[in-house]
């Protein structure tokens, strides 16, 4: 993952048609992901979805790896925002445990986008699990478990239920016949709720 990801509400200040133009390129990147594939994912064409300049997208990004960098940032923002600040039961207002089996939930939805996106962009496996958005993640769920009254390794129980939502992993069990992301959900449901007794 990009080690210029930053914790969702510490981003510098950015002018308005900045910040404006940025989100634009993302969420058009981030569309085309959806709809084609990281692969097809090209500077041209997220100009041209985005409507702008190819040369826009050049200098905000550079190259098509620091596009694929920042959509990870920005999805990694999203979810950290709502789980954070957003409504229940992902954000605070329910109780823990709703709010593991939400976050898991929230986080499996992204997977379609964020697998792709850590493929095109070859995130390291030992940046991966020492980047800050892992980290708060790791401590969201660590919170979350000491709150619903979970005994034992915590931190490492932490790293048991994030390692099952890994996008990678995601990925290739949707590959198996039979497998959706409603049933990996359900089994993140049913894994929680057994750690959660």
């Amino acid at each position: 993952m990009s080690q210029g990801l930053h914790i969702a509400g510490d981003e510098p200040s950015e002018r308005a048609d900045a910040a404006r133009n940025r989100r634009l390129l993302l969420d058009a990147a981030g569309a085309l992901v959806a709809e084609q594939g990281a692969d097809a994912v090209t500077m041209d064409k997220v100009a041209a979805k985005a409507g702008v300049g190819k040369g826009t997208v050049f200098r905000r990004f550079t190259n098509r790896a620091g596009l694929m960098r920042a959509l990870l940032d920005h999805t990694e923002t999203q979810l950290q925002q709502d789980f954070m600040f957003g409504p229940p039961p992902l954000g605070p207002g329910a109780a823990p445990l709703d709010r593991l089996i939400a976050f898991g939930c929230a986080r499996l939805a992204l997977v379609g986008v964020e697998g792709e996106v850590l493929r095109a962009a070859d995130a390291s496996p030992e940046t991966r699990y020492t980047h800050p958005a892992h980290r708060l993640c790791h401590a969201h769920i660590t919170m979350l478990m000491r709150a619903a009254g979970v005994t034992g390794d915590i931190p490492l129980l932490a790293d048991v239920l994030l390692a099952s939502l890994d996008a990678s992993l995601v990925m290739a069990q949707l590959t198996t016949p039979g497998v959706d992301l409603a049933r990996v959900a359900a089994a993140w449901e049913d894994l929680v709720r057994r750690i959660v007794r």
